[in-house]
């Protein structure tokens, strides 16, 4: 089962954008594979976009980040937040259907409250001068632990109602 046979890609794309609405994040739905399945983006910083741009950074910030945060979700069933290499924050919410992972939906992209952006770590994976990681992460929005509480919650409520409407649809479709 996949992410795709629960709800069309256009319903997923309906929900990273309300969730990027509501929290300001890079937000994505990934399969369980850690692949994205739709392509909506709506950055929420200048910093982002060119380090997802730079080999390095997407394989050794990015991607390390989602893969950690994901397979911490995986493995307790619960929301995970982390924070990439850049210094930025990254939450997903698991969705488990009869026990079967079948991905994360999160975002990534703003500071928490009294952060600040890995200047030398960005630097030293990408190449990307320092006054370019400056100029480009002058203006990264913060976000307080609440505000990002309350983000998940949402995720977890639009999930349980995915996952609900999956089920019921499987239940009255096999009677």
């Amino acid at each position: 089962m996949t992410l795709l046979d629960i709800l069309p890609v256009e319903k997923w794309i309906e929900l990273e954008m309300e969730i990027n609405k509501r929290s300001n994040l890079n937000v994505s739905v990934f399969d369980a594979d850690g692949i994205r399945i739709t392509d909506f983006k709506k950055w929420a910083n200048r910093l982002c976009p060119v380090v997802k741009a730079d080999e390095k950074g997407q394989s050794y910030i990015c991607a390390v980040a989602h893969q950690n945060a994901a397979h911490q979700a995986q493995r307790t069933g619960k929301p995970a937040i982390v924070e990439c290499d850049a210094g930025l924050v990254k939450v997903v919410v698991p969705l488990f259907i009869d026990d079967e992972f079948l991905g994360v939906a999160g975002g990534c992209g703003l500071l928490l409250k009294d952060s600040k952006v890995d200047t030398f770590l960005v630097n030293t994976t990408t190449d990307i001068p320092v006054e370019e990681i400056e100029n480009l992460s002058n203006d990264i929005a913060a976000i307080s632990m609440e505000e990002l509480k309350s983000v998940i919650k949402y995720i977890e409520k639009e999930l349980e109602w995915i996952k609900y409407n999956y089920q019921n649809q499987r239940m009255f479709s096999a009677g």
